[in-house]
C-alpha cells in the first residue's frame, strides 16, 4: 500500500500554547504528560517529513473571537472555554501555535474554529474537496478529544483518516490506549510515524 502526497494531507491538531505547554489554560491537565510523552518533538520530525514527501501540513487552533464565533457551550468543555474566552482570542498568547511548530513551510495552512472537530464550523472540508484531498494522517493532543472527534468525523465524511499513533498523546496513558484502541476500529487505522513516512517514500 502506498499514498499519492497530492491527495493527502497532515492534520495537526491544536498545537497551541493553551493545550500544551504548562502556562497555558489546560497546562494543568496536560502540560506534564505531553511533556513527558515526547510527542512534540516526533510531531515535529512528522511534519518535516511530510513536507519533504510534499503533502501539506494544517494546523487547527481553537479560538474564540468577540461575539464567540460558532461557540455553543452544550458541553463542560465548551461551558469552561466561553468563561475563558479571554484566554483563547486568535491574538492572545495561549492561542498562537507553540514555537516548535512554529517554523513557516509554503502549503501550510492554520485555520481557527470553536469546535471540538477540526472538520466542524470552518472551511477545511470544503477546501480538501476543492484539492481532491482524500487522505488525512492526524497528529495532536488530546488523542481522546480533538484527535478522536476530528477522526470519527472525517471518517463520517468519507475520508481516509489514519490517526499517527506516536504524534498523538492524552492526559494519561491509559486514556490514550484506550483512545487508539477505538481509532483503530473507527477510521482506516492508527499508524506510527515511521510507517506512515514509508508509505509515501
Amino acid at each position: 500500500m502506498t499514498y499519492d502526497p497530492r491527495t493527502a494531507a497532515v492534520l495537526a491538531l491544536h498545537w497551541q500554547v493553551n493545550v500544551i505547554k504548562p502556562e497555558g489554560f489546560f497546562g494543568a491537565m496536560l502540560g506534564e504528560p505531553v511533556a513527558r510523552s515526547g510527542v512534540v518533538g516526533r510531531a515535529v520530525r512528522f511534519h518535516e517529513s511530510m513536507r519533504a514527501a510534499g503533502v501539506p501540513v494544517i494546523f487547527t487552533r481553537f479560538t474564540v473571537p468577540v461575539g464567540e464565533g460558532g461557540l455553543v457551550r452544550n458541553t463542560g468543555f465548551m461551558k469552561a472555554v466561553g468563561d475563558a474566552q479571554e484566554a483563547f482570542r486568535p491574538d492572545a498568547p495561549g492561542a498562537q501555535l507553540i514555537p516548535e511548530m512554529c517554523t513557516p513551510a509554503e502549503g501550510d495552512w492554520v485555520v481557527d474554529n470553536q469546535k471540538l472537530s477540526g472538520l466542524a464550523g470552518d472551511d477545511l472540508p470544503a477546501w480538501l474537496a476543492e484539492r481532491g484531498i482524500d487522505t488525512l494522517l492526524v497528529t495532536g493532543v488530546a488523542t481522546n478529544l480533538t484527535v478522536e472527534q476530528t477522526a470519527r468525523h472525517g471518517t463520517d465524511l468519507g475520508l481516509t483518516v489514519h490517526p499517527v499513533s506516536d504524534c498523538v498523546t492524552a492526559a494519561t496513558d491509559e486514556v490514550h490506549r484506550m483512545s487508539l484502541a477505538n481509532l483503530d476500529l473507527a477510521t482506516a487505522g492508527c499508524l506510527s510515524s515511521d510507517q506512515v513516512v514509508a508509505l509515501f517514500a
